[in-house]
């Protein structure tokens, strides 16, 4: 990647950070959009919920890429929790795919982000970028998410969504609760523990979305995966191993179900996700394993 001015959308999230903080150490400019007074030169002003970007700050970039969105996981999906989390994703990317559009000298290239909840509840089956959507909120979700920047794609520009799945990371996202639980001996099976997760290491999520802006034949959805998706049975066993502890408890998905309530499906859920396309188009995993994926995020 030739040095470029990249504007970053969700700058301050646990992948956009790590994003930032690796384009910046290899020389690139980045521009964080931020929903407060800019306090820098390095800062764009946006408002994601009235669909309004500065789109001055957004002028001279080459690559624009689109991380914002509320946390899944973050409480319980109420009906207004659940507004949230769409109109944070869905008018956020609607905004940026119009001021994208907008530019005299719009972008190369526009990654957006996206999810595998995309695919829904996929049982045994594998999965890859040709499933159609599943069943539920988080896929009508995804689906509005990607239609969202529709203004881009169709001003020219390469537009990527980035289906990425559960980041295997310290400081944030689901490992960002599951670590402390099995550091303390408390980690355990969720459910029967049978469910497919499909995860990705914080740093090949970071260079897989490198990959998206470098490769040029790729638009359109990319499962942001590791290889080989494990059970959640296999991830704990696994979790186990690198750091010691047992892994004898379980949550019976009963219990799941009264203290998440409709999130609980996405959690007993299973996703055997591969990344199809992006193995084809020749990106090199370095942690494609859970063991190593663990052992790079601790």
């Amino acid at each position: 990647m030739e040095r470029s001015r990249v504007a970053v959308a969700g700058a301050s999230g646990l992948i956009g950070g790590a994003l930032v903080r690796s384009l910046r150490a290899d020389g690139h400019e980045v521009v964080r959009l931020v929903r407060r007074a800019p306090r820098g030169v390095d800062e764009v002003r946006w408002d994601p919920a009235g669909r309004s970007v500065d789109t001055a700050g957004l002028a001279g970039c080459d690559v624009v890429v689109n991380l914002a969105g509320a946390g899944v996981g973050d409480h319980r999906w109420t009906e207004e929790y659940k507004k949230e989390i769409r109109d944070s994703r869905v008018l956020g990317t609607a905004a940026l795919a119009e001021a994208v559009a907008s530019l005299d000298v719009p972008p190369r290239v526009f990654v957006s982000g996206s999810a595998i909840g995309f695919y829904g509840d996929t049982g045994d089956r594998v999965v890859d970028e040709d499933a159609p959507p599943g069943d539920g909120f988080l896929p009508r979700l995804c689906v509005e998410w990607e239609q969202a920047a529709a203004p881009a794609r169709e001003a020219g520009v390469r537009t990527v969504f980035a289906r990425t799945g559960l980041v295997v990371a310290r400081e944030g996202g689901a490992w960002g609760r599951l670590f402390p639980l099995f550091k303390a001996g408390l980690g355990g099976r969720l459910g029967d523990g049978r469910q497919y997760w499909s995860f990705i290491a914080l740093h090949d999520e970071v260079a897989a979305l490198r990959h998206l802006v470098d490769t040029r034949s790729l638009s359109g959805p990319v499962n942001l995966t590791a290889p080989q998706p494990l059970t959640n049975r296999e991830i704990t066993a696994a979790m186990g191993r690198v750091l010691h502890r047992p892994t004898l408890l379980s949550v019976p998905a009963p219990v799941l179900r009264s203290v998440l309530g409709e999130m609980a499906g996405d959690v007993l859920g299973s996703a055997r996700v591969v990344p199809k396309r992006l193995l084809e188009s020749g990106f090199s995993f370095a942690f494609p394993g859970i063991e190593d994926a663990v052992r790079a995020a601790l």
